[in-house]
């Protein structure tokens, strides 16, 4: 819509929008989402001013936050873009996620969310997918109040580092635990929790950080919800196979999942070829070679083939650690023929590799013979400070997640309803931590 044309129906043009956002006037925020319809509001936001000239060439994306977020994500959004404001988009995109005032850009958590989905559309429809990494990295750790929340960002930009292989792009984002939810912040749904935490352990696993990524992987399976959603089998799947290549057995076999796992998520996995596999583990390398090689297609198909062949190249090293808790010396060829590798020198590779790393403390002589010795456990100066360092932030973190818990206001309705049912002391805690949050999200089992 042209300018003469917005006022020649009685509603307001961009340069009289434009006017408002200069001046900072009163309830700006509740002023850019009324002035007009939806459908026309969108359109004069993404017009051109009266002189031809180009709003985001006249705002400061730090002083006029607001004004230029909806200027931005209006221009994104709309389908009838010409090519000279294409062009201008980039420089505008990457202005405003690196200034923007973040306390301002929170009154607007809606348009917020709708950025950060048409920066990575306009990029994809730009052929260049990747372009849209690192300014949704800014925009996804510079909106929350602080990295321990999660918002509708947070899924949107994992999913694109994942799906185009910039998986180090994601670390800065991953390294945070998220411990915060807030819906006035961002218009979250369950889905998002269960995009990110899948994701994230994707990523992890391809930069084989495994035990992060088996914290990621077990936040999705674990999610509170009534059916268990598709993403969450998947993400059970990769599970497994991270702690098969972390701990040589997949913890879900020996140790009791959490009691909030949904039953017939345990169920649906038993139903699949993974549940025969981690039976079978750790065991003879040409033994699980011929097991995975008959469900290959399935791992592949379920594009945790990788994970697979990286837990079968692993096994060695498990079976060679059960070794060592029955015999005190071996000989290359018969630890081989134990686990499943017919060439000494691979076994000689493995047991050094393995002893290089500190998994065993064995040492081999000149005619192949290993002896296995009690691992001593060796802890750096800084090592030490450093777990003292983890230790104290950890119990700070649980503080305030408690503190909060207690202060919630249904929390506390809960807990006066369950003291008055049951005539409970004052100081009994009523709920553990694990049921706060996680209310209120529809159920969505896509992953995009």
């Amino acid at each position: 819509m042209s300018h003469a044309g917005a006022s020649g129906y009685g509603l307001p043009s961009l340069d009289d929008v434009l006017t408002q956002i200069t001046t900072h006037a009163p309830n700006l925020a509740s002023y850019l989402k009324t002035f007009a319809p939806r459908e026309v509001r969108e359109t004069i936001l993404a017009s051109t001013l009266g002189s031809g000239q180009d709003p985001l060439t006249v705002l400061d994306p730090q002083i006029n936050t607001l004004g230029f977020l909806y200027i931005l994500s209006a221009r994104l959004h709309s389908t009838s873009m010409n090519q000279a404001s294409n062009a201008a988009l980039p420089d505008a995109i990457e202005a405003f996620t690196s200034k923007f005032e973040p306390q301002h850009a929170r009154l607007a958590p809606d348009r917020v969310s709708m950025l950060g989905r048409d920066i990575a559309r306009f990029y994809e429809a730009a052929s260049n997918p990747r372009g849209a990494i690192g300014p949704l990295s800014n925009l996804v750790q510079r909106y929350p109040p602080n990295p321990s929340y999660l918002t509708t960002l947070h899924p949107i930009f994992l999913k694109l580092c994942v799906a185009h292989r910039h998986l180090t792009a994601a670390l800065p984002v991953l390294s945070h635990h998220i411990t915060a939810i807030d819906t006035t912040l961002s218009d979250l749904t369950y889905n998002d929790n269960l995009i990110y935490h899948y994701a994230g352990g994707v990523a992890l696993a391809a930069l084989k950080r495994w035990p992060q990524a088996e914290e990621f992987f077990e936040i999705c399976v674990t999610a509170p919800a009534q059916v268990p959603a598709a993403i969450q089998l998947e993400a059970f799947k990769k599970l497994v196979l991270v702690q098969l290549i972390q701990y040589g057995e997949a913890s879900s076999s020996t140790i009791p999942p959490p009691k909030y796992t949904l039953p017939a998520l345990l169920r649906q996995m038993k139903n699949t070829p993974y549940q025969g596999f981690i039976k079978q583990y750790p065991g003879r390398v040409d033994f699980l070679r011929q097991i995975a090689a008959k469900d290959q297609d399935i791992y592949v198909q379920e594009k945790n083939w990788g994970l697979v062949s990286q837990a079968i190249d692993r096994a060695p090293v498990w079976l060679i650690k059960k070794l060592t808790a029955t015999y005190l010396t071996l000989g290359l060829g018969d630890i081989g023929k134990e686990v499943g590798i017919d060439s000494p020198e691979e076994v000689r590779e493995t047991i050094l590799s393995m002893i290089d790393s500190g998994e065993i403390n064995a040492s081999i002589s000149e005619d192949g013979t290993v002896t296995f010795a009690d691992p001593v456990p060796q802890f750096s100066k800084d090592e030490l400070d450093q777990m003292l360092v983890d230790a104290q932030q950890h119990s700070r973190l649980l503080f305030e997640i408690e503190r909060g818990v207690n202060a919630s206001k249904e929390y506390l309705t809960k807990a006066m309803r369950h003291k008055d049912d049951a005539g409970w002391g004052p100081d009994e805690d009523m709920f553990p931590m694990s049921m706060a949050g996680g209310h209120g999200w529809a159920d969505d089992s896509s992953f995009m």
